[in-house]
Protein backbone atom coordinates (compact mmCIF):
# COMPACT_ATOMS: atom_id res chain seq x y z
CA UNK A 1 0.00 0.00 0.00
CA UNK A 2 1.23 3.55 -0.80
CA UNK A 3 1.17 6.16 1.86
CA UNK A 4 -0.33 9.55 -0.25
CA UNK A 5 2.57 11.50 0.87
CA UNK A 6 1.94 14.35 -1.79
CA UNK A 7 -1.47 15.48 -0.36
CA UNK A 8 -1.85 15.64 3.70
CA UNK A 9 -5.44 17.33 2.88
CA UNK A 10 -8.12 14.25 2.26
CA UNK A 11 -10.99 16.44 1.82
CA UNK A 12 -12.22 18.22 -1.08
CA UNK A 13 -12.25 22.43 -0.19
CA UNK A 14 -15.43 24.30 -1.58
CA UNK A 15 -13.36 25.94 -4.47
CA UNK A 16 -12.07 21.95 -5.64
CA UNK A 17 -15.53 21.14 -5.28
CA UNK A 18 -16.66 23.97 -7.25
CA UNK A 19 -14.01 23.13 -10.04
CA UNK A 20 -15.69 19.51 -9.88
CA UNK A 21 -18.90 20.66 -10.60
CA UNK A 22 -18.12 22.55 -13.42
CA UNK A 23 -16.07 19.86 -15.04
CA UNK A 24 -19.34 17.46 -14.53
CA UNK A 25 -21.17 20.07 -15.89
CA UNK A 26 -18.36 20.47 -19.23
CA UNK A 27 -18.76 16.09 -19.45
CA UNK A 28 -22.51 16.10 -19.49
CA UNK A 29 -22.32 19.13 -22.30
CA UNK A 30 -19.62 16.74 -24.46
CA UNK A 31 -22.58 14.28 -24.35
CA UNK A 32 -25.25 16.09 -25.86
CA UNK A 33 -22.54 17.85 -28.87
CA UNK A 34 -21.48 14.27 -29.14
CA UNK A 35 -25.22 13.67 -30.49
CA UNK A 36 -25.21 16.50 -32.53
CA UNK A 37 -21.87 15.53 -33.80
CA UNK A 38 -22.57 11.94 -34.55
CA UNK A 39 -24.99 13.28 -36.89
CA UNK A 40 -22.54 13.99 -39.36
CA UNK A 41 -19.36 12.45 -38.56
CA UNK A 42 -18.71 8.58 -37.54
CA UNK A 43 -18.02 8.54 -33.41
CA UNK A 44 -15.07 6.86 -33.60
CA UNK A 45 -13.51 8.68 -36.46
CA UNK A 46 -14.40 11.73 -34.37
CA UNK A 47 -13.39 10.28 -31.55
CA UNK A 48 -9.61 9.79 -33.05
CA UNK A 49 -9.37 13.11 -34.81
CA UNK A 50 -9.98 14.72 -31.55
CA UNK A 51 -7.49 12.96 -29.85
CA UNK A 52 -4.77 13.95 -32.18
CA UNK A 53 -6.35 17.05 -32.52
CA UNK A 54 -6.28 17.51 -28.54
CA UNK A 55 -2.81 16.28 -28.36
CA UNK A 56 -0.95 18.50 -31.57
CA UNK A 57 -3.20 21.42 -29.01
CA UNK A 58 -1.90 20.39 -25.65
CA UNK A 59 2.08 19.93 -27.38
CA UNK A 60 1.70 23.53 -28.57
CA UNK A 61 0.34 24.92 -24.94
CA UNK A 62 3.45 22.70 -23.64
CA UNK A 63 6.16 24.08 -25.34
CA UNK A 64 5.14 27.60 -25.01
CA UNK A 65 5.23 27.15 -21.31
CA UNK A 66 8.96 24.86 -21.80
CA UNK A 67 7.43 21.23 -20.65
CA UNK A 68 8.73 18.77 -22.19
CA UNK A 69 7.20 15.32 -23.75
CA UNK A 70 10.04 12.99 -24.08
CA UNK A 71 8.64 9.78 -23.74
CA UNK A 72 12.59 7.01 -23.13
CA UNK A 73 12.40 3.73 -21.48
CA UNK A 74 9.69 3.05 -18.51
CA UNK A 75 8.01 6.54 -19.62
CA UNK A 76 7.63 5.62 -23.00
CA UNK A 77 5.78 2.27 -21.91
CA UNK A 78 3.70 3.91 -19.09
CA UNK A 79 2.44 6.74 -21.64
CA UNK A 80 1.76 3.70 -24.24
CA UNK A 81 -0.68 1.58 -21.42
CA UNK A 82 -2.52 4.68 -20.14
CA UNK A 83 -3.66 6.06 -23.98
CA UNK A 84 -4.17 2.09 -25.30
CA UNK A 85 -6.47 1.55 -22.14
CA UNK A 86 -8.17 5.24 -22.65
CA UNK A 87 -8.44 4.01 -26.69
CA UNK A 88 -10.18 0.35 -25.32
CA UNK A 89 -12.30 2.46 -22.76
CA UNK A 90 -13.53 4.81 -25.72
CA UNK A 91 -13.85 2.00 -28.27
CA UNK A 92 -16.06 0.31 -25.87
CA UNK A 93 -18.34 2.89 -24.98
CA UNK A 94 -19.50 3.47 -28.35
CA UNK A 95 -19.73 0.23 -29.53
CA UNK A 96 -21.42 -1.20 -26.21
CA UNK A 97 -24.38 1.23 -27.18
CA UNK A 98 -24.94 -0.49 -30.11
CA UNK A 99 -26.41 -3.42 -27.88
CA UNK A 100 -28.03 -1.66 -25.40
CA UNK A 101 -30.03 1.17 -24.81
CA UNK A 102 -27.95 4.68 -23.61
CA UNK A 103 -29.30 5.03 -20.49
CA UNK A 104 -28.78 1.85 -19.13
CA UNK A 105 -25.13 2.23 -20.44
CA UNK A 106 -24.96 5.09 -18.28
CA UNK A 107 -25.97 3.45 -15.04
CA UNK A 108 -23.29 0.64 -15.86
CA UNK A 109 -20.62 3.15 -17.05
CA UNK A 110 -20.69 5.09 -13.77
CA UNK A 111 -20.36 1.91 -12.01
CA UNK A 112 -16.83 3.98 -12.09
CA UNK A 113 -16.77 5.47 -8.56
CA UNK A 114 -16.65 2.32 -6.82
CA UNK A 115 -14.20 0.63 -8.99
CA UNK A 116 -12.33 3.47 -8.00
CA UNK A 117 -13.18 3.73 -4.49
CA UNK A 118 -12.47 -0.22 -4.17
CA UNK A 119 -8.63 0.01 -6.27
CA UNK A 120 -8.03 3.20 -3.78
CA UNK A 121 -8.73 1.53 -0.40
CA UNK A 122 -6.27 -1.38 -1.30
CA UNK A 123 -3.69 0.96 -2.67
CA UNK A 124 -3.82 4.37 -0.86
CA UNK A 125 -3.48 4.49 2.62
CA UNK A 126 -4.43 7.86 2.63
CA UNK A 127 -8.13 7.06 0.70
CA UNK A 128 -9.73 4.32 2.62
CA UNK A 129 -13.03 3.04 2.85
CA UNK A 130 -15.22 3.89 5.06
CA UNK A 131 -19.37 3.85 6.46
CA UNK A 132 -19.67 7.27 5.41
CA UNK A 133 -18.04 6.89 2.45
CA UNK A 134 -20.03 3.45 0.66
CA UNK A 135 -23.42 5.32 2.10
CA UNK A 136 -22.15 8.32 -0.03
CA UNK A 137 -21.78 6.10 -3.20
CA UNK A 138 -25.17 4.38 -2.78
CA UNK A 139 -26.59 7.09 -2.31
CA UNK A 140 -25.23 8.89 -5.58
CA UNK A 141 -25.77 5.63 -7.51
CA UNK A 142 -29.37 5.15 -6.27
CA UNK A 143 -29.76 8.97 -7.47
CA UNK A 144 -28.42 7.87 -11.31
CA UNK A 145 -30.56 4.57 -11.29
CA UNK A 146 -33.41 6.56 -10.46
CA UNK A 147 -33.43 8.92 -13.34
CA UNK A 148 -32.21 6.23 -16.14
CA UNK A 149 -33.75 3.21 -15.00
CA UNK A 150 -37.17 4.35 -15.87
CA UNK A 151 -36.31 5.49 -19.12
CA UNK A 152 -35.37 1.75 -20.41
CA UNK A 153 -37.70 0.34 -23.59
CA UNK A 154 -37.81 -2.90 -25.13
CA UNK A 155 -34.79 -4.72 -25.46
CA UNK A 156 -32.66 -6.40 -28.17
CA UNK A 157 -31.43 -10.10 -27.39
CA UNK A 158 -28.13 -9.14 -27.08
CA UNK A 159 -28.44 -6.08 -24.45
CA UNK A 160 -26.18 -8.30 -22.25
CA UNK A 161 -23.18 -8.16 -24.51
CA UNK A 162 -23.64 -4.16 -24.19
CA UNK A 163 -23.95 -3.64 -20.61
CA UNK A 164 -20.99 -6.05 -20.05
CA UNK A 165 -19.23 -3.69 -22.30
CA UNK A 166 -20.30 -0.71 -20.65
CA UNK A 167 -18.59 -2.35 -17.55
CA UNK A 168 -15.80 -2.56 -19.07
CA UNK A 169 -15.49 0.66 -19.28
CA UNK A 170 -16.17 1.63 -16.11
CA UNK A 171 -13.20 -0.58 -15.03
CA UNK A 172 -11.00 0.45 -17.46
CA UNK A 173 -11.36 4.14 -16.73
CA UNK A 174 -10.87 3.20 -12.94
CA UNK A 175 -7.73 0.99 -13.33
CA UNK A 176 -6.52 3.78 -15.78
CA UNK A 177 -6.85 7.04 -13.11
CA UNK A 178 -5.28 4.63 -10.02
CA UNK A 179 -2.59 3.78 -12.39
CA UNK A 180 -2.03 7.58 -13.02
CA UNK A 181 -2.24 8.13 -9.84
CA UNK A 182 0.21 5.66 -8.21
CA UNK A 183 2.76 7.76 -11.38
CA UNK A 184 1.69 10.84 -10.21
CA UNK A 185 2.78 9.89 -6.07
CA UNK A 186 6.16 8.37 -7.25
CA UNK A 187 6.85 11.73 -9.74
CA UNK A 188 7.35 9.75 -12.60
CA UNK A 189 5.77 11.72 -15.43
CA UNK A 190 4.08 15.08 -15.10
CA UNK A 191 0.34 15.64 -15.91
CA UNK A 192 1.21 17.20 -19.38
CA UNK A 193 2.87 13.68 -20.08
CA UNK A 194 0.00 11.71 -19.24
CA UNK A 195 -2.82 13.69 -20.66
CA UNK A 196 -0.47 13.46 -24.06
CA UNK A 197 0.19 10.35 -23.64
CA UNK A 198 -3.53 9.39 -23.02
CA UNK A 199 -4.21 11.06 -26.27
CA UNK A 200 -1.32 10.50 -28.42
CA UNK A 201 -1.63 6.91 -28.16
CA UNK A 202 -5.06 6.33 -28.04
CA UNK A 203 -5.33 7.55 -31.72
CA UNK A 204 -3.47 3.73 -32.12
CA UNK A 205 -7.12 2.36 -31.17
CA UNK A 206 -9.78 4.49 -32.35
CA UNK A 207 -7.82 5.44 -35.80
CA UNK A 208 -8.04 1.47 -36.85
CA UNK A 209 -11.91 0.93 -35.37
CA UNK A 210 -12.76 3.61 -37.30
CA UNK A 211 -11.00 2.36 -40.61
CA UNK A 212 -12.48 -0.75 -40.14
CA UNK A 213 -15.86 -0.16 -38.67
CA UNK A 214 -16.82 3.12 -40.18
CA UNK A 215 -15.15 3.09 -43.65
CA UNK A 216 -17.32 4.18 -46.60
CA UNK A 217 -19.50 5.99 -44.18
CA UNK A 218 -20.14 9.90 -45.25
CA UNK A 219 -19.32 13.14 -43.53
CA UNK A 220 -22.10 15.95 -43.15
CA UNK A 221 -19.93 19.11 -41.59
CA UNK A 222 -22.49 21.66 -40.88
CA UNK A 223 -22.10 24.33 -38.79
CA UNK A 224 -23.54 22.52 -35.73
CA UNK A 225 -21.46 19.63 -35.86
CA UNK A 226 -18.28 21.32 -36.43
CA UNK A 227 -19.12 23.72 -33.36
CA UNK A 228 -20.24 20.95 -31.40
CA UNK A 229 -16.82 18.41 -32.66
CA UNK A 230 -14.54 22.00 -31.82
CA UNK A 231 -16.18 21.77 -27.98
CA UNK A 232 -15.34 18.48 -27.76
CA UNK A 233 -11.85 19.01 -28.85
CA UNK A 234 -10.88 21.88 -27.35
CA UNK A 235 -12.71 22.40 -24.00
CA UNK A 236 -13.59 18.41 -23.45
CA UNK A 237 -10.31 16.76 -24.41
CA UNK A 238 -7.75 19.30 -23.67
CA UNK A 239 -9.10 22.10 -20.86
CA UNK A 240 -11.43 19.34 -19.22
CA UNK A 241 -8.95 16.41 -18.98
CA UNK A 242 -5.79 18.24 -17.86
CA UNK A 243 -7.95 19.54 -15.34
CA UNK A 244 -9.09 16.49 -13.97
CA UNK A 245 -5.58 15.13 -14.73
CA UNK A 246 -4.21 17.89 -12.16
CA UNK A 247 -7.08 16.55 -9.71
CA UNK A 248 -5.84 13.68 -9.88
CA UNK A 249 -2.34 14.08 -8.82
CA UNK A 250 -3.14 16.44 -5.93
CA UNK A 251 -6.28 15.30 -4.22
CA UNK A 252 -7.65 11.54 -3.11
CA UNK A 253 -8.97 9.88 -6.24
CA UNK A 254 -11.42 7.98 -4.29
CA UNK A 255 -13.15 11.27 -3.12
CA UNK A 256 -12.78 12.42 -6.06
CA UNK A 257 -14.56 10.28 -8.48
CA UNK A 258 -17.72 10.35 -6.32
CA UNK A 259 -18.65 14.04 -8.31
CA UNK A 260 -18.53 12.57 -11.52
CA UNK A 261 -22.15 11.08 -10.56
CA UNK A 262 -23.02 14.35 -12.20
CA UNK A 263 -22.08 14.30 -15.78
CA UNK A 264 -24.98 12.42 -16.70
CA UNK A 265 -27.70 14.19 -14.69
CA UNK A 266 -26.14 17.59 -16.39
CA UNK A 267 -26.08 15.93 -20.07
CA UNK A 268 -30.08 14.95 -19.27
CA UNK A 269 -30.59 18.75 -17.99
CA UNK A 270 -28.77 20.02 -20.93
CA UNK A 271 -30.73 17.79 -23.73
CA UNK A 272 -34.20 18.64 -22.08
CA UNK A 273 -33.38 22.87 -21.91
CA UNK A 274 -31.67 22.61 -25.58
CA UNK A 275 -35.05 20.61 -26.09
CA UNK A 276 -37.18 23.02 -24.11
CA UNK A 277 -38.67 20.54 -22.34
CA UNK A 278 -40.07 19.87 -19.09
CA UNK A 279 -37.64 18.39 -16.44
CA UNK A 280 -39.30 16.18 -14.14
CA UNK A 281 -39.22 15.84 -10.65
CA UNK A 282 -37.44 12.38 -10.63
CA UNK A 283 -34.22 14.16 -11.80
CA UNK A 284 -34.39 16.79 -9.29
CA UNK A 285 -34.71 13.96 -6.43
CA UNK A 286 -31.67 12.60 -8.16
CA UNK A 287 -30.04 15.62 -8.12
CA UNK A 288 -30.64 16.02 -4.45
CA UNK A 289 -29.44 12.38 -3.86
CA UNK A 290 -25.98 12.71 -5.75
CA UNK A 291 -25.15 15.82 -3.68
CA UNK A 292 -26.01 14.42 -0.72
CA UNK A 293 -23.81 11.25 -1.48
CA UNK A 294 -21.26 13.22 -2.56
CA UNK A 295 -21.31 15.74 0.79
CA UNK A 296 -21.25 12.10 2.55
CA UNK A 297 -18.13 10.96 0.50
CA UNK A 298 -16.33 14.17 1.32
CA UNK A 299 -16.85 13.95 5.71
CA UNK A 300 -13.61 14.26 7.10
CA UNK A 301 -12.41 10.95 9.13
CA UNK A 302 -12.91 10.81 12.69
CA UNK A 303 -9.58 10.94 14.27
CA UNK A 304 -8.45 7.67 16.57
CA UNK A 305 -9.54 8.42 20.30
CA UNK A 306 -7.00 8.93 22.64
CA UNK A 307 -6.31 6.60 25.39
Amino acid sequence: MVEERQQPMTRISLTVAALLVFLCLLWGGNMVSIKISNQGIPPFLAAAIRSGVASALLWVYAWRRRESFPFRGKNFIRGAIIGLVFGLETLFLYWGVVFTHASRALIFLYTYPFWTAIGAHLLFANDRLNVAKVAGLVFAFTGLVLVFGSRSGTLAPRFWVGDLMEITVAVLWAAKDLYVKRIALNREMSPFQVLFAQLLFSVFILGPAAFVFERGETLSLTAHVLIAFAYQCLIVASFSYLLWMWMIYHFPLGRLAAFTFLAPLFGIILSLACLGEFIPLALWIALGLVSGGIYLVNQPEKAPARV
